[in-house]
Protein backbone atom coordinates (compact mmCIF):
# COMPACT_ATOMS: atom_id res chain seq x y z
CA UNK A 1 0.00 0.00 0.00
CA UNK A 2 2.63 2.17 0.92
CA UNK A 3 4.68 1.68 -2.73
CA UNK A 4 0.78 2.50 -4.16
CA UNK A 5 0.88 5.73 -2.11
CA UNK A 6 4.25 6.60 -3.19
CA UNK A 7 3.35 5.82 -7.14
CA UNK A 8 0.61 8.52 -6.58
CA UNK A 9 2.35 11.22 -5.32
CA UNK A 10 5.26 10.92 -7.22
CA UNK A 11 6.91 13.77 -9.43
CA UNK A 12 5.32 13.66 -12.98
CA UNK A 13 8.13 14.04 -16.05
CA UNK A 14 7.58 17.66 -17.47
CA UNK A 15 6.24 17.58 -20.75
CA UNK A 16 8.27 19.00 -23.36
CA UNK A 17 7.86 19.64 -27.20
CA UNK A 18 9.73 16.67 -29.43
CA UNK A 19 12.36 14.96 -27.90
CA UNK A 20 14.50 12.83 -30.33
CA UNK A 21 16.24 11.58 -27.84
CA UNK A 22 12.79 10.08 -27.10
CA UNK A 23 12.17 8.58 -30.38
CA UNK A 24 13.88 5.35 -30.94
CA UNK A 25 13.35 2.16 -30.02
CA UNK A 26 14.34 1.30 -26.43
CA UNK A 27 17.26 -1.00 -27.11
CA UNK A 28 19.04 1.71 -29.38
CA UNK A 29 19.42 3.54 -26.04
CA UNK A 30 22.15 1.06 -24.89
CA UNK A 31 23.70 0.59 -28.27
CA UNK A 32 26.43 3.21 -27.45
CA UNK A 33 28.21 0.44 -25.00
CA UNK A 34 27.94 -2.59 -27.83
CA UNK A 35 30.08 -1.01 -30.70
CA UNK A 36 33.36 -2.02 -31.04
CA UNK A 37 36.70 -0.24 -29.14
CA UNK A 38 37.51 2.86 -30.70
CA UNK A 39 34.67 3.16 -33.21
CA UNK A 40 35.06 6.40 -34.79
CA UNK A 41 32.42 6.41 -37.62
CA UNK A 42 28.63 4.50 -38.86
CA UNK A 43 27.48 4.85 -41.92
CA UNK A 44 24.31 3.21 -42.69
CA UNK A 45 21.54 3.17 -45.66
CA UNK A 46 18.25 2.80 -46.43
CA UNK A 47 16.16 0.88 -49.51
CA UNK A 48 13.69 -0.81 -50.75
CA UNK A 49 14.34 -4.38 -50.84
CA UNK A 50 13.49 -6.74 -53.84
CA UNK A 51 10.51 -8.58 -53.81
CA UNK A 52 8.13 -11.48 -55.00
CA UNK A 53 8.28 -11.49 -59.20
CA UNK A 54 4.63 -10.04 -58.92
CA UNK A 55 5.36 -6.96 -56.12
CA UNK A 56 6.13 -3.75 -57.04
CA UNK A 57 9.19 -3.14 -59.31
CA UNK A 58 9.97 0.19 -58.31
CA UNK A 59 9.11 3.08 -55.90
CA UNK A 60 8.98 6.80 -55.65
CA UNK A 61 10.75 8.53 -52.96
CA UNK A 62 8.84 11.10 -50.98
CA UNK A 63 8.52 12.60 -47.58
CA UNK A 64 12.04 12.54 -45.97
CA UNK A 65 12.32 16.19 -46.31
CA UNK A 66 8.99 16.15 -43.82
CA UNK A 67 10.80 14.43 -41.25
CA UNK A 68 14.46 16.06 -41.59
CA UNK A 69 12.21 19.49 -41.51
CA UNK A 70 9.96 18.45 -38.36
CA UNK A 71 11.91 16.29 -36.60
CA UNK A 72 15.71 16.77 -37.05
CA UNK A 73 16.81 20.18 -38.36
CA UNK A 74 18.01 23.01 -35.73
CA UNK A 75 18.65 22.74 -32.19
CA UNK A 76 17.38 19.74 -31.41
CA UNK A 77 18.95 18.01 -27.76
CA UNK A 78 18.80 20.77 -24.85
CA UNK A 79 19.68 20.16 -21.48
CA UNK A 80 15.96 19.73 -20.37
CA UNK A 81 15.36 17.24 -22.78
CA UNK A 82 18.56 15.41 -21.47
CA UNK A 83 16.81 15.20 -18.08
CA UNK A 84 14.00 14.14 -19.38
CA UNK A 85 15.15 11.31 -21.35
CA UNK A 86 17.55 10.19 -18.40
CA UNK A 87 14.37 10.47 -15.76
CA UNK A 88 12.40 8.52 -18.55
CA UNK A 89 14.48 5.59 -19.52
CA UNK A 90 16.68 5.09 -15.48
CA UNK A 91 12.89 3.77 -14.84
CA UNK A 92 12.27 2.22 -18.34
CA UNK A 93 15.24 -0.36 -17.87
CA UNK A 94 15.57 -0.11 -13.67
CA UNK A 95 19.13 0.86 -14.32
CA UNK A 96 21.09 3.59 -15.67
CA UNK A 97 21.72 2.88 -19.36
CA UNK A 98 21.44 6.57 -20.66
CA UNK A 99 24.27 7.59 -22.37
CA UNK A 100 23.72 11.36 -20.80
CA UNK A 101 27.29 12.27 -21.67
CA UNK A 102 27.17 11.54 -25.21
CA UNK A 103 23.94 13.71 -25.28
CA UNK A 104 25.68 16.41 -23.51
CA UNK A 105 28.31 16.21 -25.70
CA UNK A 106 26.36 17.31 -28.35
CA UNK A 107 24.45 20.44 -26.98
CA UNK A 108 27.97 21.69 -25.36
CA UNK A 109 30.12 20.57 -29.08
CA UNK A 110 27.55 21.46 -31.56
CA UNK A 111 24.29 23.62 -29.77
CA UNK A 112 22.27 20.89 -29.94
CA UNK A 113 22.52 20.40 -33.84
CA UNK A 114 22.98 16.60 -34.55
CA UNK A 115 26.24 15.81 -36.19
CA UNK A 116 24.82 13.55 -39.05
CA UNK A 117 25.10 13.87 -42.72
CA UNK A 118 22.22 12.31 -45.45
CA UNK A 119 22.60 11.83 -48.98
CA UNK A 120 19.32 10.79 -50.52
CA UNK A 121 17.79 10.72 -54.12
CA UNK A 122 15.81 13.82 -55.15
CA UNK A 123 12.44 13.78 -53.68
CA UNK A 124 9.58 12.03 -56.68
CA UNK A 125 12.63 10.04 -57.92
CA UNK A 126 11.50 6.70 -59.36
CA UNK A 127 14.22 4.18 -58.37
CA UNK A 128 13.46 0.13 -59.01
CA UNK A 129 13.57 -1.62 -55.76
CA UNK A 130 17.24 -2.75 -54.35
CA UNK A 131 18.88 0.83 -54.79
CA UNK A 132 19.96 2.72 -52.17
CA UNK A 133 17.62 5.59 -51.67
CA UNK A 134 19.75 7.64 -48.87
CA UNK A 135 22.63 6.83 -46.66
CA UNK A 136 23.45 7.97 -42.80
CA UNK A 137 26.63 8.97 -41.47
CA UNK A 138 28.18 10.91 -38.17
CA UNK A 139 30.07 14.11 -39.20
CA UNK A 140 31.97 13.73 -35.72
CA UNK A 141 33.27 10.57 -35.02
CA UNK A 142 32.65 11.03 -30.76
CA UNK A 143 28.86 10.74 -32.01
CA UNK A 144 29.28 7.22 -34.21
CA UNK A 145 26.55 5.50 -32.10
CA UNK A 146 24.34 8.21 -33.08
CA UNK A 147 23.72 7.04 -37.09
CA UNK A 148 21.30 4.26 -36.03
CA UNK A 149 20.05 5.68 -32.77
CA UNK A 150 17.80 7.85 -35.79
CA UNK A 151 17.06 5.18 -37.78
CA UNK A 152 13.96 4.65 -35.64
CA UNK A 153 12.48 7.94 -37.17
CA UNK A 154 14.04 7.53 -40.50
CA UNK A 155 12.67 4.66 -41.61
CA UNK A 156 8.68 5.77 -41.06
CA UNK A 157 9.37 7.66 -44.34
CA UNK A 158 7.95 3.67 -45.60
CA UNK A 159 5.01 4.99 -45.30
CA UNK A 160 4.90 8.12 -47.94
CA UNK A 161 7.09 6.33 -49.58
CA UNK A 162 4.61 3.41 -50.10
CA UNK A 163 1.79 6.01 -50.37
CA UNK A 164 3.22 6.88 -53.46
CA UNK A 165 4.21 4.19 -54.95
CA UNK A 166 0.41 2.65 -54.67
CA UNK A 167 -0.86 5.75 -56.06
CA UNK A 168 1.48 6.11 -58.83
CA UNK A 169 0.36 2.21 -59.77
CA UNK A 170 -2.80 3.19 -59.60
CA UNK A 171 -2.11 6.49 -61.79
CA UNK A 172 -0.07 4.10 -65.26
CA UNK A 173 -3.52 1.82 -64.91
CA UNK A 174 -5.65 4.87 -65.38
CA UNK A 175 -3.27 5.85 -67.72
CA UNK A 176 -3.70 3.09 -69.86
CA UNK A 177 -7.18 3.07 -70.03
CA UNK A 178 -7.94 6.52 -70.43
CA UNK A 179 -5.61 6.58 -73.15
CA UNK A 180 -7.47 3.25 -74.74
CA UNK A 181 -10.68 4.47 -74.61
CA UNK A 182 -10.21 7.95 -75.42
CA UNK A 183 -7.24 9.35 -76.87
CA UNK A 184 -6.14 12.22 -73.89
CA UNK A 185 -4.89 12.03 -70.59
CA UNK A 186 -5.78 15.51 -69.91
CA UNK A 187 -7.70 14.80 -66.68
CA UNK A 188 -5.79 11.81 -66.13
CA UNK A 189 -4.43 14.01 -62.46
CA UNK A 190 -8.13 13.92 -61.48
CA UNK A 191 -9.30 10.47 -61.98
CA UNK A 192 -8.09 9.41 -58.10
CA UNK A 193 -9.61 11.11 -55.54
CA UNK A 194 -8.05 10.30 -51.93
CA UNK A 195 -11.06 8.85 -49.73
CA UNK A 196 -8.70 8.13 -47.17
CA UNK A 197 -8.41 11.01 -44.21
CA UNK A 198 -10.89 9.35 -41.55
CA UNK A 199 -9.52 5.43 -42.17
CA UNK A 200 -6.11 6.12 -41.34
CA UNK A 201 -4.37 5.60 -37.45
CA UNK A 202 -3.84 9.63 -36.77
CA UNK A 203 -3.62 13.19 -38.09
CA UNK A 204 0.19 12.69 -39.20
CA UNK A 205 -0.62 9.42 -41.23
CA UNK A 206 -3.14 11.52 -43.01
CA UNK A 207 -0.84 14.27 -43.94
CA UNK A 208 1.57 12.07 -44.76
CA UNK A 209 -0.53 9.96 -46.87
CA UNK A 210 -2.35 12.68 -48.38
CA UNK A 211 0.74 14.54 -49.35
CA UNK A 212 2.05 11.22 -51.30
CA UNK A 213 -1.15 10.89 -53.01
CA UNK A 214 -0.83 14.35 -54.26
CA UNK A 215 2.53 13.19 -56.14
CA UNK A 216 0.78 11.96 -58.90
CA UNK A 217 -2.77 13.11 -58.61
CA UNK A 218 -4.88 16.31 -57.77
CA UNK A 219 -7.75 15.13 -56.66
CA UNK A 220 -8.48 14.77 -52.50
CA UNK A 221 -11.02 15.12 -49.91
CA UNK A 222 -7.69 14.89 -47.00
CA UNK A 223 -7.44 18.38 -46.30
CA UNK A 224 -4.14 17.09 -43.77
CA UNK A 225 -2.36 16.54 -47.06
CA UNK A 226 -3.15 19.37 -48.50
CA UNK A 227 -1.75 21.43 -45.79
CA UNK A 228 1.34 19.49 -45.50
CA UNK A 229 2.01 20.09 -49.15
CA UNK A 230 1.29 23.70 -48.02
CA UNK A 231 3.96 23.92 -45.50
CA UNK A 232 6.76 21.49 -45.91
CA UNK A 233 6.49 21.36 -49.83
CA UNK A 234 5.40 24.90 -51.36
CA UNK A 235 2.49 24.40 -52.70
CA UNK A 236 -0.38 26.72 -52.34
CA UNK A 237 -3.07 24.15 -53.13
CA UNK A 238 -1.99 21.19 -54.45
CA UNK A 239 -5.56 19.02 -54.54
CA UNK A 240 -9.36 19.76 -55.20
CA UNK A 241 -12.53 18.88 -54.82
CA UNK A 242 -15.92 19.22 -55.52
CA UNK A 243 -19.56 19.31 -53.31
CA UNK A 244 -20.45 16.07 -52.68
CA UNK A 245 -23.04 14.53 -50.29
CA UNK A 246 -23.06 11.69 -47.74
CA UNK A 247 -25.43 9.26 -46.57
CA UNK A 248 -26.42 11.61 -43.97
CA UNK A 249 -27.56 14.13 -45.71
CA UNK A 250 -30.02 12.11 -48.33
CA UNK A 251 -31.73 9.84 -45.63
CA UNK A 252 -31.97 12.58 -43.37
CA UNK A 253 -35.15 13.21 -45.48
CA UNK A 254 -36.76 10.14 -45.16
CA UNK A 255 -37.04 7.46 -47.42
CA UNK A 256 -40.44 8.52 -49.16
CA UNK A 257 -38.18 11.74 -50.25
CA UNK A 258 -34.78 10.61 -51.75
CA UNK A 259 -35.92 12.64 -54.55
CA UNK A 260 -36.70 15.44 -52.61
CA UNK A 261 -33.43 15.06 -51.45
CA UNK A 262 -31.92 14.97 -54.67
CA UNK A 263 -33.53 17.69 -56.11
CA UNK A 264 -32.53 20.17 -53.57
CA UNK A 265 -29.06 19.27 -54.10
CA UNK A 266 -28.98 20.04 -57.89
CA UNK A 267 -30.64 23.39 -56.59
CA UNK A 268 -28.07 24.35 -53.93
CA UNK A 269 -25.45 23.88 -56.45
CA UNK A 270 -26.69 24.58 -59.86
CA UNK A 271 -23.28 25.70 -61.37
CA UNK A 272 -20.62 23.60 -60.35
CA UNK A 273 -20.25 19.68 -60.44
CA UNK A 274 -22.39 17.89 -57.52
CA UNK A 275 -21.59 14.34 -56.41
CA UNK A 276 -24.41 12.45 -55.09
CA UNK A 277 -24.47 9.01 -53.44
CA UNK A 278 -27.60 7.35 -54.87
CA UNK A 279 -27.60 3.88 -53.33
CA UNK A 280 -29.11 4.61 -49.98
CA UNK A 281 -31.66 2.51 -50.78
CA UNK A 282 -31.84 0.75 -54.31
CA UNK A 283 -29.33 2.16 -56.67
CA UNK A 284 -30.75 0.77 -59.69
CA UNK A 285 -34.31 2.35 -59.32
CA UNK A 286 -32.88 5.54 -58.23
CA UNK A 287 -30.94 6.01 -61.88
CA UNK A 288 -33.55 5.08 -63.64
CA UNK A 289 -36.56 6.49 -62.04
CA UNK A 290 -35.36 9.46 -60.48
CA UNK A 291 -32.73 10.65 -61.95
CA UNK A 292 -33.86 9.38 -65.59
CA UNK A 293 -37.34 10.64 -64.86
CA UNK A 294 -38.70 12.61 -62.25
CA UNK A 295 -35.25 14.42 -62.43
CA UNK A 296 -34.46 13.98 -66.21
CA UNK A 297 -35.15 17.88 -67.34
CA UNK A 298 -33.07 19.05 -64.28
CA UNK A 299 -30.22 16.96 -65.02
CA UNK A 300 -30.39 17.30 -69.11
CA UNK A 301 -30.09 20.84 -68.20
CA UNK A 302 -26.78 20.74 -66.48
CA UNK A 303 -23.05 20.55 -68.49
CA UNK A 304 -19.85 19.66 -67.94
CA UNK A 305 -19.46 22.33 -65.77
CA UNK A 306 -22.11 21.58 -63.46
CA UNK A 307 -21.75 17.62 -64.12
CA UNK A 308 -23.89 15.20 -62.21
CA UNK A 309 -21.91 12.85 -60.70
CA UNK A 310 -23.51 9.39 -60.01
CA UNK A 311 -22.34 7.42 -56.63
CA UNK A 312 -22.88 3.87 -55.80
CA UNK A 313 -21.51 2.92 -52.64
CA UNK A 314 -21.73 -0.70 -52.12
CA UNK A 315 -22.71 -3.96 -54.04
CA UNK A 316 -19.89 -5.42 -56.13
CA UNK A 317 -18.00 -2.60 -57.39
CA UNK A 318 -18.16 -4.19 -61.44
CA UNK A 319 -21.37 -5.46 -61.59
CA UNK A 320 -23.12 -2.65 -59.73
CA UNK A 321 -21.31 0.32 -62.54
CA UNK A 322 -21.87 -1.84 -65.49
CA UNK A 323 -25.08 -1.80 -64.22
CA UNK A 324 -25.87 2.20 -63.59
CA UNK A 325 -24.03 2.35 -67.07
CA UNK A 326 -26.31 0.76 -68.64
CA UNK A 327 -29.75 2.23 -67.26
CA UNK A 328 -27.58 5.51 -67.57
CA UNK A 329 -27.63 5.25 -71.27
CA UNK A 330 -31.55 3.92 -71.28
CA UNK A 331 -32.64 6.96 -70.26
CA UNK A 332 -29.76 9.55 -71.20
CA UNK A 333 -28.13 8.13 -73.86
CA UNK A 334 -24.88 8.06 -75.31
CA UNK A 335 -22.33 9.40 -78.24
CA UNK A 336 -18.99 7.88 -79.79
CA UNK A 337 -16.06 9.36 -79.02
CA UNK A 338 -12.98 9.57 -81.42
CA UNK A 339 -11.35 6.44 -79.76
CA UNK A 340 -15.02 4.86 -81.26
CA UNK A 341 -15.60 4.43 -77.24
CA UNK A 342 -19.17 5.20 -75.72
CA UNK A 343 -19.78 8.46 -73.88
CA UNK A 344 -22.40 9.39 -71.63
CA UNK A 345 -23.52 13.02 -71.90
CA UNK A 346 -21.40 15.77 -70.72
CA UNK A 347 -23.81 16.69 -67.55
CA UNK A 348 -23.49 12.64 -66.23
CA UNK A 349 -21.21 10.79 -64.73
CA UNK A 350 -20.09 8.05 -62.47
CA UNK A 351 -18.41 7.87 -59.32
CA UNK A 352 -17.22 4.54 -57.68
CA UNK A 353 -15.58 5.16 -54.21
CA UNK A 354 -16.56 1.80 -52.65
CA UNK A 355 -14.32 -1.31 -53.15
CA UNK A 356 -11.47 0.30 -55.10
CA UNK A 357 -7.74 -1.29 -54.86
CA UNK A 358 -5.40 -1.65 -57.59
CA UNK A 359 -7.32 -5.15 -58.36
CA UNK A 360 -10.75 -3.82 -58.74
CA UNK A 361 -9.89 -0.87 -60.38
CA UNK A 362 -8.66 -2.82 -63.67
CA UNK A 363 -11.63 -5.59 -63.47
CA UNK A 364 -13.58 -2.33 -63.48
CA UNK A 365 -12.15 -0.45 -66.34
CA UNK A 366 -11.73 -3.89 -68.08
CA UNK A 367 -15.41 -4.44 -68.13
CA UNK A 368 -15.83 -1.18 -69.15
CA UNK A 369 -13.36 -1.38 -72.42
CA UNK A 370 -15.10 -5.03 -73.28
CA UNK A 371 -18.51 -3.31 -73.73
CA UNK A 372 -17.02 -0.18 -75.52
CA UNK A 373 -17.57 2.38 -72.79
CA UNK A 374 -14.70 4.96 -72.24
CA UNK A 375 -12.75 5.18 -68.78
CA UNK A 376 -13.96 9.15 -69.53
CA UNK A 377 -17.07 8.06 -67.72
CA UNK A 378 -16.07 7.08 -64.03
CA UNK A 379 -14.09 8.66 -61.69
CA UNK A 380 -12.77 6.70 -58.61
CA UNK A 381 -12.47 7.49 -54.78
CA UNK A 382 -9.69 5.07 -52.71
CA UNK A 383 -9.33 5.18 -49.01
CA UNK A 384 -8.06 2.28 -47.72
CA UNK A 385 -6.47 0.65 -50.04
CA UNK A 386 -4.80 4.04 -51.27
CA UNK A 387 -3.62 5.23 -47.15
CA UNK A 388 -3.72 2.35 -44.53
CA UNK A 389 -4.31 -0.93 -46.12
CA UNK A 390 -0.52 -1.52 -46.18
CA UNK A 391 2.93 -1.81 -44.05
CA UNK A 392 6.62 -1.44 -43.84
CA UNK A 393 6.54 -4.84 -45.67
CA UNK A 394 4.54 -3.50 -48.49
CA UNK A 395 7.97 -2.34 -49.75
CA UNK A 396 9.85 -4.23 -47.88
CA UNK A 397 11.54 -1.16 -46.27
CA UNK A 398 15.16 -1.63 -44.48
CA UNK A 399 17.94 0.81 -43.15
CA UNK A 400 21.14 -1.58 -42.28
CA UNK A 401 24.95 -0.93 -41.45
CA UNK A 402 27.20 -1.39 -44.33
CA UNK A 403 30.46 0.40 -43.23
CA UNK A 404 32.44 1.40 -40.14
CA UNK A 405 35.79 2.63 -39.09
CA UNK A 406 37.86 1.83 -36.12
CA UNK A 407 40.78 3.99 -35.72
CA UNK A 408 40.27 5.02 -38.62
CA UNK A 409 40.78 2.50 -40.64
CA UNK A 410 37.08 1.72 -42.61
CA UNK A 411 35.63 -1.84 -43.07
CA UNK A 412 32.89 -2.84 -45.64
CA UNK A 413 30.18 -5.05 -43.35
CA UNK A 414 26.79 -6.20 -43.76
CA UNK A 415 24.55 -9.38 -43.23
CA UNK A 416 24.50 -12.42 -44.57
CA UNK A 417 21.89 -14.30 -43.46
CA UNK A 418 21.70 -18.15 -44.71
CA UNK A 419 17.81 -18.68 -43.72
CA UNK A 420 16.54 -16.15 -45.62
CA UNK A 421 18.68 -14.57 -49.12
CA UNK A 422 16.32 -11.99 -49.33
CA UNK A 423 17.89 -10.12 -46.69
CA UNK A 424 21.55 -9.88 -47.65
CA UNK A 425 22.57 -6.44 -47.12
CA UNK A 426 24.73 -4.23 -49.02
CA UNK A 427 28.30 -3.30 -48.08
CA UNK A 428 30.50 -0.16 -47.81
CA UNK A 429 30.08 3.34 -48.83
CA UNK A 430 27.38 3.51 -51.45
CA UNK A 431 26.77 5.28 -54.86
CA UNK A 432 24.00 5.14 -56.70
CA UNK A 433 24.40 5.90 -60.34
CA UNK A 434 22.73 5.07 -63.64
CA UNK A 435 24.98 2.31 -66.04
CA UNK A 436 25.77 3.09 -69.73
CA UNK A 437 22.54 1.23 -70.86
CA UNK A 438 20.56 4.17 -68.18
CA UNK A 439 19.77 1.56 -65.69
CA UNK A 440 20.19 2.63 -62.02
CA UNK A 441 22.38 0.00 -60.01
CA UNK A 442 23.73 0.81 -56.68
CA UNK A 443 27.46 0.38 -56.34
CA UNK A 444 28.70 -0.83 -53.28
CA UNK A 445 32.34 -0.96 -51.50
CA UNK A 446 33.04 2.42 -52.74
CA UNK A 447 33.66 5.81 -51.39
CA UNK A 448 30.59 6.97 -51.41
CA UNK A 449 31.25 10.13 -52.74
CA UNK A 450 30.59 11.74 -56.05
CA UNK A 451 34.19 10.86 -57.34
CA UNK A 452 34.05 9.96 -61.23
CA UNK A 453 35.95 6.59 -62.16
CA UNK A 454 36.64 7.94 -65.44
CA UNK A 455 38.07 11.52 -64.09
CA UNK A 456 41.62 10.17 -64.89
CA UNK A 457 40.74 9.17 -68.55
CA UNK A 458 40.00 10.83 -72.15
CA UNK A 459 36.62 9.25 -72.44
CA UNK A 460 34.02 11.95 -72.97
CA UNK A 461 31.64 13.82 -70.75
CA UNK A 462 28.92 11.52 -71.68
CA UNK A 463 30.20 8.65 -70.02
CA UNK A 464 31.67 10.40 -66.80
CA UNK A 465 28.09 11.49 -66.15
CA UNK A 466 26.99 7.57 -65.75
CA UNK A 467 29.61 7.01 -62.85
CA UNK A 468 28.36 10.63 -60.98
CA UNK A 469 26.28 9.95 -57.39
CA UNK A 470 23.01 10.40 -57.58
CA UNK A 471 22.58 10.78 -53.42
CA UNK A 472 22.56 14.42 -52.80
CA UNK A 473 23.36 16.03 -49.26
CA UNK A 474 20.05 17.07 -47.93
CA UNK A 475 21.04 17.41 -44.60
CA UNK A 476 24.09 17.72 -42.38
CA UNK A 477 24.75 18.79 -39.01
CA UNK A 478 21.72 20.04 -38.40
CA UNK A 479 20.92 22.00 -41.43
CA UNK A 480 18.49 21.23 -44.30
CA UNK A 481 20.87 21.57 -47.80
CA UNK A 482 17.73 20.76 -50.17
CA UNK A 483 14.44 21.72 -50.31
CA UNK A 484 11.99 20.70 -52.95
CA UNK A 485 8.86 22.09 -54.01
CA UNK A 486 5.88 19.39 -54.75
CA UNK A 487 6.02 20.94 -58.52
CA UNK A 488 9.47 19.52 -58.60
CA UNK A 489 8.64 16.04 -57.12
CA UNK A 490 5.84 15.74 -58.82
CA UNK A 491 7.97 16.40 -62.49
CA UNK A 492 10.52 13.61 -60.94
CA UNK A 493 7.17 11.20 -60.08
CA UNK A 494 5.54 11.70 -63.83
CA UNK A 495 5.06 8.83 -65.86
CA UNK A 496 7.62 8.19 -68.74
CA UNK A 497 8.19 6.36 -71.63
CA UNK A 498 8.11 2.70 -70.60
CA UNK A 499 5.89 3.32 -67.41
CA UNK A 500 2.65 2.27 -69.66
CA UNK A 501 3.49 0.48 -72.63
CA UNK A 502 1.90 3.12 -75.16
CA UNK A 503 3.56 6.06 -73.45
CA UNK A 504 5.75 8.31 -75.51
CA UNK A 505 8.53 10.56 -73.78
CA UNK A 506 7.08 13.46 -71.96
CA UNK A 507 3.47 12.29 -73.37
CA UNK A 508 2.39 13.37 -69.48
CA UNK A 509 1.98 17.06 -68.65
CA UNK A 510 3.86 18.01 -65.52
CA UNK A 511 1.30 18.42 -62.50
CA UNK A 512 0.63 22.24 -62.02
CA UNK A 513 1.87 23.82 -58.33
CA UNK A 514 2.92 27.42 -57.48
CA UNK A 515 6.13 27.26 -57.22
CA UNK A 516 8.25 27.53 -53.91
CA UNK A 517 7.32 30.82 -52.17
CA UNK A 518 9.96 33.33 -51.95
CA UNK A 519 11.17 34.44 -48.52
Amino acid sequence: MAEAAAATTAPVVASFDFNILLATDSYKVTHFKQYPPNTCKIYSYFECRKGKADDFKETVFFGLQYILKKYLSGSVVTEEKIQQAKQIYDLHFKQSVFHEEGWRYIVTKHNGHLPIRIKAIPEGSIIPRGNVLFTVENTDPNCFWLTNYIETILVQVWYPITVATISREFKKILALFLHKTSGSLDTLEFRLHDFGYRGVSSQESAALGGAAHLVNFQSTDTVAGLLMAKQFYYCQMAGFSIPAAEHSTIISWGRSREKDAFEYLLKQFPSTPISIVSDSYDIFNACKQIWGDDLKNCVEQRNEDSVVVIRPDSGDPVDTIMEVIRILEEVFGSTLNRQGYKLLPSFIRVFQGDAINLNSIEKILTALKNEDWSAENIVFGCGGALLQKLNRDTLNCSFKCSYVEQNGKGLDVYKQPITDPIKDSKRGQLILRRNTDGIFETIQEGKGNPEEVWATTDFCSYFLSFEKDLLVTVFEDGNILQDYTLAEVRINAKLQAGDVQYLKPNAVPAQRCSLKEQS
